[in-house]
């Protein structure tokens, strides 16, 4: 895909090197409250998360259950909405706080994800869907691995690749983002799962790659099938 953009909610979160944010989990009380992610490079803060929905922050257009991502600002980039009812967990992503300026929700969705199969629920697995809903976008991503071990990526369908980079349908599907486990660089240990790395490849929109991780987050949660291992509840060495 190379340097190619694919801007989803914005250009301005389209960097032109891959990006790395560090994203940590604030509050343990349900699956998605309190995300933060920083950049790795600076430090800053990038998103946050309000979860809540009660109007304040997130503006008139977010309800009870819906999950906002604010920028370093503070200012609401993307809103995340369960989409009732629905057998496969489908969320839809709306541009900024969801409202569209009409007071209520009757703007289009940006894109739209649900899991694959209802019968892979809590069993640990992605098997996440996404499509992509904007007016003059097409594609489709797919996430495979597991986000509860935090082990999982974002990848374009062949057809959105070849979409995004010019190129023919032959073209072979590409990883977009990643999440994968934190390592603490001076400690060489591996942190625990509410701090995590989520790689964003160059010229995709980093604001889209979190919307993923929030519906990730709020399908799969932290349930894992099996035994999640030492790794998991602890900090233990990679080596």
């Amino acid at each position: 895909m190379g340097q190619q953009q694919v801007v989803i909610v914005g250009e301005e979160h389209c960097g032109g090197e891959d990006r790395e944010l560090t994203v940590r989990k604030t509050t343990l009380f349900t699956p998605g409250d309190g995300l933060e992610a920083y950049d790795h490079r600076t430090g800053a803060l990038a998103f946050r998360v309000e979860t809540y929905g009660r109007g304040g922050v997130c503006g008139g257009g977010a309800a009870a259950g819906d999950l906002a991502l604010l920028d370093a600002e503070g200012e609401p980039v993307l809103t995340v909405r369960r989409r009732r009812p629905s057998l496969h967990n489908r969320w839809d992503g709306f541009l900024g706080d969801g409202d569209g300026g009409g007071g209520g929700h009757h703007q289009k969705p940006l894109f739209s994800a649900r899991r694959s199969s209802i019968l892979g629920a809590g069993t640990g697995a992605s098997g996440v869907l996404v499509d992509l809903l904007a007016p003059g976008a097409t594609g489709e991503f797919h996430v495979d691995g597991s986000f509860p071990r935090r082990c999982c990526r974002v990848v374009a369908s062949a057809k959105a690749s070849a979409a995004a980079s010019g190129k023919g349908e032959e073209e072979e599907e590409v990883v977009v983002a990643e999440v994968r486990r934190k390592v603490d660089e001076d400690a060489h240990v591996v942190m625990g799962r509410d701090v995590f790395v989520l790689w964003v490849r160059a010229g995709f929109d980093a604001a889209f790659a979190m919307g993923i991780v929030l519906v990730l987050d709020r399908i799969t949660g932290d349930e894992v099938d099996g035994d999640l291992g030492e790794d998991l509840h602890g900090t233990t060495s990679p080596a």
